[in-house]
């Protein structure tokens, strides 16, 4: 198994490669909300409707980003900005000079590893599809 990961910088990979290291963990998919004041932002347990839940793959991923306004594009540029990826974030981990951690699929060779090791949303998130936009405090969870 060629581990470009671990010979290329996050510069370096083609966008095969750098699209290959997202986990599918789901947790960049759930609904945030921040604190007009404080800019605080914080994770709910509601998902983006567009989000498979079963197996935390976006329905449509090609037309994300013109149909779920709030999605954003993970890039180069805009990583060191998103604070509230998971520690677990392949792209925030390489990007601090981390290693994968050792569930990631890239190591497992197996997609279900992020779910078995119980990293991933697909067992609490529901859709923000049955959630009133009111009620989306009631669903803030600790970040991870």
């Amino acid at each position: 198994m060629d581990k470009f990961w671990e010979t290329k910088t996050l510069e370096q990979m083609s966008p095969e490669e750098w699209e290959s290291l997202c986990d599918g963990c789901g947790l960049c998919c759930l609904v945030k909300i921040e604190d007009e004041d404080s800019g605080d932002i914080y994770n709910t347990s509601v998902s983006c409707h567009l989000l498979d839940i079963e197996h935390c793959r976006c329905r449509d991923y090609v037309n994300r980003l013109s149909k779920v306004p709030a999605c954003a594009q993970l890039n180069l540029a805009n990583l060191p900005g998103m604070s509230w990826l998971p520690e677990t974030c392949a792209y925030k981990r390489l990007y601090a000079g981390k290693v994968l951690p050792a569930w990631h699929p890239l190591l497992t060779g197996d997609i279900k590893s992020v779910h078995i090791a119980g990293v991933s949303v697909k067992w609490f998130a529901q859709s923000e599809e049955y959630i009133h936009p009111d009620q989306l405090a009631d669903f803030i969870i600790d970040n991870f």
